[in-house]
C-alpha cells in the first residue's frame, strides 16, 4: 500500500500541491502536518504513519526536505523504514530505496536538505544581530517578573513557594535572583 505525507513548515503556507502530487501518485492514505522539518520532535502525523507502515508498504513524499532537513533524522527513518521492508520514493526527485541510485540521490539531498536549513539559521543570526546593533531588535519580552521574585523572597518565601505562587520554574526563580 502507498502511504503519503505531506508536510510545511507554517500554518500560513498550503499543502494543496503536495496533497495533488501525493494522490496522482497513488497514494491511498496522506498524513498532512504544518510543523517544522528540522526535527522529528512533535511531528505527530509522521510518527503515527511511520508506526503504522507494515513490511511491503511504500511511504512517498514530494521531496526529500518534506520528510527531514537533518542528515541524522533522514538516515534514522530511512534505515527504520528498510529494516521494516518498507519502501521510500519521492514524486519530484529520483528517489526509490528500492534501487541504489535512488539510495544515493536520497543521501545526497539530505545533505543538501540540511545545508539550506544551516544557511537559513546563518543568514537570520546574522540579520538578529545586524538589527541588535541598529537598536531595533531587543529579543522576546521577559516572561517573568524580576520584581515580584525578589519582593516575595524578601517576604521569606522559599524558592519553591514562589514558583508555585507565580507559575513558574524553581530554575526560574534562582535565575531571576541572580539578577
Amino acid at each position: 500500500m502507498k502511504y503519503g505525507y505531506a508536510r510545511v513548515s507554517s500554518s500560513g503556507q498550503d499543502l494543496t500541491v503536495q496533497l495533488d502530487a501525493l494522490k496522482s501518485a497513488g497514494c491511498e492514505t496522506i498524513r498532512q502536518e504544518k510543523v517544522s522539518g528540522t526535527s522529528t520532535q512533535g511531528r505527530d502525523e509522521l510518527n503515527t504513519l511511520l508506526e503504522f507502515m507494515r513490511e511491503g508498504d511504500e511511504l512517498v513524499i514530494t521531496r526529500i526536505d518534506r520528510l527531514a532537513r537533518s542528515v541524522r533524522d533522514l538516515q534514522n527513518i530511512v534505515y527504520d523504514l528498510n529494516k521494516r521492508g518498507i519502501n521510500i520514493s519521492a514524486t519530484e526527485q529520483p528517489v526509490d530505496t528500492k534501487t541504489s541510485i535512488g539510495k544515493c540521490f536520497l543521501d545526497m539531498l539530505g545533505v543538501f536538505a540540511e545545508f539550506e536549513t544551516n544557511l537559513r539559521r546563518e543568514r537570520q543570526m546574522e540579520g538578529i544581530e545586524k538589527a541588535k546593533e541598529k537598536g531595533v531588535y531587543k529579543g522576546r519580552k521577559p516572561s517573568i517578573d524580576v520584581n515580584a521574585v525578589k519582593e516575595l523572597k524578601e517576604k521569606g518565601m522559599g524558592a519553591s513557594a514562589i514558583a508555585k505562587e507565580l507559575g513558574i520554574g524553581r530554575a526560574s526563580v534562582y535565575r531571576a535572583l541572580e539578577v
